[in-house]
């Protein structure tokens, strides 16, 4: 069983269960959601076929975490004229688990959700100097290194003085 969904402006094939990444919606973490504008659904063969919305039918999903996507370089450049401009773009996403296709009707019991944990989001702690010298400071314990045995080196040879050009004779007469 599948379907063909719209979710932000987007055309989705989905099916259940499975993973969708979508633009960012104005939608909680760990919220359970029913989308209605299902443009096809297809089961044991028959397709349904919107004009332009199947009558009734929803998509359970469950939003899981929201998060940027990859971030993509776009570069200008004039050639020869010494211009050149990179700019980079990374666009909001929001991650679904699509949980059912429900048809007219049907109603989707969250309990039994089968949507992995949302972990939540915690940003790294900046160290400032406050921090560093207010955490306590761990040594490691001292290693003894094995003895090695060393072996005397021997002085580099010294280099011969290097011979002096003999002065050149100026025989004009």
């Amino acid at each position: 069983m599948y379907a063909i969904v719209e979710i932000a402006g987007q055309q989705f094939k989905v099916q259940a269960p499975q993973k969708l990444k979508v633009h960012r919606l104005e939608l909680e973490e760990g919220k359970h959601v029913e989308l209605g504008n299902v443009l096809l659904v297809s089961h044991d063969g028959k397709t349904s076929i919107g004009t332009p919305m199947v009558d009734g039918a929803r998509i359970a999903a469950k939003v899981l975490v929201h998060s940027k996507g990859d971030k993509v370089l776009i570069g200008k450049k004039k050639r020869r004229k010494g211009y050149q401009k990179v700019n980079g773009h990374r666009q909001y996403l929001t991650e679904l688990w699509i949980e059912a296709i429900l048809a007219k009707g049907e109603k989707f019991d969250a309990s039994k959700s089968t949507a992995p944990a949302v972990v939540p989001y915690a940003p790294a702690v900046k160290k400032t100097r406050a921090t560093v010298e207010a955490a306590p400071v761990k040594k490691a314990p001292a290693k003894k290194a094995p003895a090695k045995k060393v072996a005397a080196k021997k002085a580099p040879a010294k280099k011969a003085a290097a011979k002096k050009a003999a002065p050149k004779k100026d025989d004009k007469k």
